[in-house]
């Protein structure tokens, strides 16, 4: 089966969402964590998504990582190469979605790519080069008070300009463009790489206009967006006679032990879904400041937890609003709180699968990301779907888990209800 799409995202969560994306529309995709090992091998992949945790780190290190998975994904055969970001377009003015793109173009000798991180079914679209969520724009959202990347300014054309080394090389395709057809978006992405012009934000208001996009860029070596605008790319290879129909998302094998459900994400939706969680099950809050101190909590917390092995699902949290997620940065650094929680939550999921658990829900990219770092997951299969963007995942490696990894600002607020209900 050759490989048709090489997908590279900056972190577990967005990167489990694009996956869900091409496999709702056709495609049999595996996602890795982290860059592949050695001795990976695919089998029956039209598509693969390597995760990296790349979304905070320095820039240096997120190009580095992002241009190893590139040639790796080459090297596979890949055929078109996309580069997966949050809908929110979480980064900060220093990067890291300009520095990334920006080197993915040289590496594959592109003249010019797209970014769009729309996602009308969660209320993300692009309207000018605004970014909105829902009728606000991102600025006025609750993504201003994000802990690690605030994103208080709306204006993509703006902010990615700040990113890159040359804010001229940055353009605009209007909604206009894009309602007209892919033609139309081929002909103004000619136009602007005529001018040099090497990174274009494109609007987009409807899945119909995602569409468009992913048609008009079927000859481009590079796309970078969120997963939304992947809905269109399967069409591509199915027209050109290289892509039938997979089985699908795989089922969940029935699993012993209980569920962790491990959330560090401090959304404004997980605030949420955690307070209505904790008001119906077990659960107990991390306190960061307590980790800082030494006490010896994470023991503390994970014989509560394994004491409660087979008997359904326990909460694990950390998740605060802004204000007091605030004044444990202050006292901590921002980083290093973060990196706290981050390592404690790992630990936790690490002794509970020791202690027999085999289902784990997270929220959260990056808290996802240290827990399957301390897993030793090294690739999933895509399941069924849990709610717009977030799927069941099931293990390739032993022992088999299931995992729900969601990124914090998606899902209803009774997601994590929503999600232990569709286990076997």
């Amino acid at each position: 089966m050759p490989l048709l799409i090489g997908a590279i995202g900056d972190d577990v969560t967005g990167s489990t969402d694009l996956a869900l994306m091409l496999s709702r529309h056709g495609m049999s995709v595996v996602q890795t964590i982290g860059l592949p090992p050695p001795d990976l091998v695919l089998r029956n992949a039209q598509a693969v998504v390597v995760a990296l945790k790349s979304r905070t780190a320095p820039p240096t290190q997120a190009v580095a990582d992002s241009l190893s998975a590139c040639d790796w994904l080459l090297a596979q055969g890949a055929r078109q190469i996309f580069f997966k970001y949050c809908s929110t377009f979480d980064s900060t003015e220093k990067g890291n979605i300009g520095p990334v793109a920006e080197a993915l173009l040289e590496r594959l000798g592109e003249a010019i790519t797209v970014y769009c991180p729309a996602f009308p079914e969660n209320g993300r679209t692009v309207y000018r080069g605004h970014l909105f969520v829902g009728e606000d724009l991102l600025s006025e959202s609750s993504m201003r008070h994000h802990p690690l990347t605030p994103m208080t300014d709306s204006n993509l054309v703006r902010l990615l300009g700040k990113q890159v080394r040359n804010s001229q090389t940055v353009a605009l395709v209007d909604y206009a463009t894009v309602d007209r057809g892919p033609q139309a978006v081929r002909d103004r992405l000619q136009e602007l790489a005529g001018r040099k012009c090497r990174h274009a934000v494109v609007d987009a208001l409807t899945n119909r206009h995602l569409v468009v996009i992913g048609e008009a860029c079927a000859g481009l070596k590079l796309l970078t967006g969120g997963s939304g605008v992947a809905m269109g790319l399967p069409a591509n290879f199915r027209r050109a006679g290289l892509l039938a129909d997979s089985t699908g998302p795989v089922s969940l094998p029935k699993l012993t032990g209980g569920t962790a459900i491990l959330s560090g994400s401090c959304s404004a939706a997980t605030q949420r879904q955690v307070g209505r969680m904790s008001a119906a099950g077990p659960s107990v809050c991390i306190d960061p400041l307590e980790l800082a101190a030494g006490k010896p909590i994470i023991a503390d917390i994970a014989r509560w937890a394994a004491s409660r092995v087979g008997e359904g699902s326990v909460l694990i949290y950390s998740t605060a609003e802004p204000e007091q997620v605030a004044a444990v940065q202050a006292q901590l650094g921002r980083e290093a709180a973060g990196r706290l929680v981050e390592q404690a939550m790992g630990e936790l999921a690490l002794r509970l699968r020791q202690a027999g658990m085999r289902n784990f829900i997270v929220a959260g990219g990056e808290t996802s990301g240290a827990v399957m770092a301390a897993l030793q997951v090294r690739s999933l299969r895509i399941g069924p779907e849990i709610a717009p963007g977030v799927p069941w995942t099931v293990t390739e490696d032993e022992p088999q888990l299931c995992l729900a990894l969601k990124s914090g600002n998606f899902g209803d607020d009774d997601f994590f209800a929503k999600a232990l209900a569709m286990l076997p």
